[in-house]
């Protein structure tokens, strides 16, 4: 797509340029904010966005889902067309990403990531995987039931016993079905 070369983050004339170097968070969130909006405009949820090297370029590959849990029975094809074109339009005309890649978009699977307090709302009464930054009462990792979101917590049920999480402690969480 772009030209070869590393890829750079630092602020252009049109907005930010990203690079691997600088920390694939950074660039994932400026990502997120460019993205979202032309992704929520044709009625989906931006869910996540991963980059992977591949050779001399790299694989952006963007998750998305329907907004509403029941509307629809899951991403189709044309969903994934009508996003990508859109996505694709953005990135050519900000240009944020120079070098090689290749662009997916797909739907976020099963085990879909949970990435914010939404994420966590729309789950309650489902099994997830959670893991923190840093251990909590000598604990990382929680595979429960997600039994409710209050404020800035959510609460895991693991073995009959609920465990109250922060959210800003929460480094992944994912879905996990039986």
């Amino acid at each position: 797509m772009g030209p070869e070369g590393a890829f750079s983050l630092r602020e252009g004339a049109d907005g930010p340029l990203f690079c691997l170097r600088c920390g694939f968070r950074r660039m994932r969130d400026a990502l997120m904010r460019l993205l979202e909006p032309p992704i929520e405009a044709l009625e989906y949820e931006l869910v996540d966005i991963e980059f992977a090297q591949a050779g001399r370029g790299g694989v952006l590959r963007i998750f998305i889902d329907a907004r509403a849990r029941d509307s629809s029975p899951g991403i189709t094809v044309d969903d994934g067309g009508a996003v990508s074109h859109a996505v694709s339009q953005v990135l050519e005309t900000q240009g944020p990403i120079k070098g090689h890649y290749t662009l997916e978009v797909s739907s976020p699977g099963f085990d879909r990531i949970l990435r914010t307090r939404a994420h966590f709302e729309r789950f309650v009464g489902e099994r997830i995987f959670a893991e923190l930054k840093l251990p909590m009462d000598g604990r990382r990792r929680y595979v429960g039931v997600l039994k409710s979101v209050a404020g800035d917590t959510i609460v895991v049920e693991v073995d009959g016993k609920a465990h109250s999480l922060p959210l800003e402690r929460i480094q992944k969480a994912r879905l996990r079905p039986e």
